[in-house]
This record gives structure tokens, sequence and C-alpha cells, in this order.
């Protein structure tokens, strides 16, 4: 067979498989349709046309495909040249999987377009459908997770501009440029987690997980599977299905871990090797899992006086405190009080406003709880007045029996360590009494509640 032969047999096929396979289709279909270039209807089937309440399929030509089939796209098909392969289409009867094809002629100009209505009912597709529904519910549910693991705060949110709020945010940007674990230093209230948050946030892991975990906050005896996860069934009451640890939640982000210096002995040695080998097992598992996690710690505690204590590994301090950066308590940064109060005051709303007398007031307040404990202040001012200015007295009466009082004289021949003891005596054993109890005297001061324990038990005053 020559060349124009073969050509002329092809041509022949495949104008014969196009004709067949409008035929199949139309005949399974549940309707066809063909409009023109103008999208004006040419040719529609009984079946299709009686779905649209034509019983004569020849009323219906020559109109414009919208006003037979209300929410067509064929007009688009048909000026575009651009197929919409699976589509719904809604009627009045049940919505319709379809399918719009462009009409070319012999040399290739768009000349009009076919539409299929394919099925006239979704139980044909429902396995489909509903495996595509259960991903997309997996996608939201992971991407709200990831959302709920993000930094909430970045540097711009420390305020400050004292010598001391730049020196530590100078270090805190250093340090977000590292991969080296990061130790924060400070009274709890001074932002140690929003630091933290920034650090993330500026460094080259800010798209993957953050994830914190108080040591003060899980019983002992969780804290492990909240570190390293369990296996399925790893101890009585445990569940059947394995349950990943904060190591494998924060994977290839950063790890936050508060209070380290409540963490005990055991998972001290633990950690330790975790991050030595950057490798784990889950509890009842002997599966090792790799671990690639940057590691921030804070404590309010005195690490180095618990190294000497035997309290806190010697081992895993020397591991901790690559760099260590210490947040600076409220008092030695009085010139950042006005700009932390106008922030407090307009995240808290309301308009509220301080007067230079009750600015200076503040200034000669210990502020023995720091940040969080002005926030506390401030919110409970804004509270109890209806309007804007916040004078002296206002901020007296709502903090309370607790006074906004300097610190008292030194005794003759009292230190400045022995006197801030005394002052911090006076003002926890005002407060429990104000309060009754340690949790709602927690509150007031602006402390964490095992803050407020370990404070009360290092001044020897029992807790109620």
């Amino acid at each position: 067979m020559n060349s124009a032969a073969r050509l002329k047999d092809y041509q022949s096929t495949r104008l014969q498989a196009m004709r067949s396979l409008f035929e199949i289709v139309e005949q399974s279909s549940e309707g066809t349709v063909i409009v023109d270039r103008d999208a004006r209807i040419v040719w529609i089937n009984e079946r299709y046309a009686r779905r649209f309440g034509f019983a004569d399929p020849a009323l219906a030509l020559g109109q414009p495909v919208e006003n037979v089939i209300p929410g067509s796209l064929l007009r688009e098909v048909a000026h575009t040249g651009q197929p919409i392969l699976l589509d719904m289409l809604d009627t009045p009867k049940d919505p319709l999987v379809v399918m719009r094809l462009p009409i070319r002629d012999e040399d290739g100009s768009l000349i009009g377009a076919i539409g299929f209505a394919l099925f006239d009912e979704l139980k044909t597709l429902s396995p489909l459908v509903s495996h595509y529904l259960s991903l997309q519910e997996e996608l939201a549910s992971t991407r709200s997770l990831l959302q709920a693991r993000q930094a909430r705060y970045n540097f711009a949110q420390f305020i400050g501009t004292s010598a001391p709020a730049l020196e530590v945010k100078r270090r805190a940007r250093r340090g977000a440029a590292s991969e080296a674990p990061v130790l924060l230093l400070g009274e709890t209230g001074t932002g140690k987690e929003l630091l933290a948050h920034a650090i993330h946030a500026a460094s080259p892991r800010s798209r993957k997980p953050f994830v914190s975990l108080n040591m003060a906050a899980i019983p002992e005896t969780l804290l492990e599977a909240e570190f390293f996860g369990t296996a399925p069934g790893a101890f009585t009451g445990a569940s059947r299905k394995a349950r990943p640890g904060k190591f494998q939640i924060a994977q290839g982000g950063t790890l936050f871990l508060d209070e380290i210096g409540d963490m005990p002995l055991h998972l001290q040695s633990k950690l330790l090797r975790v991050l030595q080998e950057k490798e784990f097992e889950p509890v009842g598992s002997n599966e090792i899992l790799f671990s690639d996690v940057r590691l921030i710690a804070a404590t309010s505690c005195d690490l180095e006086a618990a190294v000497r204590h035997g309290s806190f590994r010697a081992d895993l301090y020397y591991r901790l405190n690559v760099l260590p950066i210490r947040l600076p308590p409220l008092r030695e940064r009085p010139d950042d009080l006005p700009a932390l109060c106008e922030t407090i005051l307009g995240q808290l709303g309301g308009g509220h406003w301080l007067t230079p007398e009750a600015l200076a007031r503040l200034a000669r307040h210990d502020w023995p709880g720091n940040v969080r404990e002005l926030r506390n202040l401030l919110e409970r001012a804004t509270l109890l007045n209806d309007g804007v200015r916040l004078d002296e007295g206002m901020l007296a009466a709502a903090l309370g029996p607790q006074q906004l009082l300097a610190p008292a004289s030194p005794a003759a021949g009292e230190s400045y360590r022995q006197a801030m003891q005394r002052f911090e005596r006076e003002l926890l054993e005002n407060a429990l009494a104000s309060a009754g109890n340690a949790l709602e005297a927690a509150q007031r001061l602006g402390l964490s509640r095992s803050t407020l324990y370990r404070r009360l038990a290092s001044l020897g005053i029992p807790s109620r």
C-alpha cells in the first residue's frame, strides 16, 4: 500500500472511530447537546430536552444554550476552545456529571461545542468522591495542626529599647541563625517563651513545627511518654495505637523546653543522649527513630546551683549552655516601662493611658512577676475604672492590699540581697494572706504556681 492510500485509510479509520465514539457516548449518557460558535443549540437529543422541559427537541433548536440549560458553560468552551472534561451541573431534578468538548472543522477552526451528561446520579462516583473528601479532611487537619505549631511571636513583640533589651535581641538574632541549643535564663514573666517563638520564627526552620513542653506542668510519670511517644500498648491503659511524642511532632523544627530545671534526673540522661546521638526510642518500643530537632530551653532557676547540689546533670547543663541568653527582670530596665505600658494598653483596647505620676510610681515598683505582672495589673486597672485616664491612685486600688511600694530601706548592716529577700518575703506573705490560697496568690502576682511554690520554699514560707 502506497503512502497516499495509507493516509486515506488512516483518515477513514479516524472518522469511523469518532463516529462510533459519539454514538456510544450519546447512547449511554443521560443527554447530549451541540451548539454553534455563538452557543446556539443546533442539536439536542430527546432525553436531554425532556429533562429541561422541552417535550419536542425541535423547540430548543436555535435558542441560546443558557435559555434551555441554565448554568451551562458550553458558551465558554465554544469561545475559548478549551475542554471542560469533568464538571458538576445543577439541574431541577438531580445534579449531573458533565463533559464539554470543543468542535473544530477540518481546517482546525473552532465551530462550536458539544456537551455530554455522563451520569444522572452520583452513586457511580461515590467511592472516588469519598476518597477525595477523606483526603481533603486529612489535608485540612494537617494544615490546622501545622498552623497551631507555628511561632506566634517575633522579635518586634519583645518590647524595649533599653541597653539590656537590645542586648537580648542581639544575642537572640544570632542564635536564630545557628543550629546550636539556646538556653534562656530569667525570672518568671520576663518573656522567655516569647523569645523562643521569635528565635524559631527568624530561623531557617520557621516553616517547620514549633513545639513547647513545660516540665513543671506534666506529671513526672508521664514526662517520658510526652517526650518520646509510646508504642502500641506500651503500658497498662495505653492506647493500642502508637502515640507520637514531642520529638516526633517537632521533627525538622524547634522543641522548646520550658522550666527545664524541673526535669527529673532520669529523664535528663535520656535527653542528653538524644542531643548527642540524634536518636531516641519511643516508650515500649525497640525501634530507634532519628531526631532532627533544634532545642531551646528555658528556666527561672539557677542551673549552676542545681548542678552543684546534684539535682541537674553537669554534662546536660554544658550541652544546653552553648548560647545562654539572660533576660533581665523588669526592674533592671525601667526605661522600657513607658513603651511596655503603651503596648499592653493598646492590646487591651479602650484607649486607656497613664498619667506621668502613675508611670513614675510603676518605675518604683520591684515587679517580682515582671512583664506578666505588669500586664495583669494594667488589665485589672482598665476593668475597674470607667474612664480612659489611669492615675497613681487607680493603680494602687487595682493592686489591692499589695501596695505599689518600693523595697523598704535596708536595716543597718543589711546587704542588698538580704533587703531584697526581706521585701520578697513580705510581698509573698501579704499575697498569701489576702488571697487565702497559693493559686489565687500566684495569679495576683502574675507568677506561675510552680514558681510561687519554689520561691516560698526558698524563703521558708509555708504554702497554703
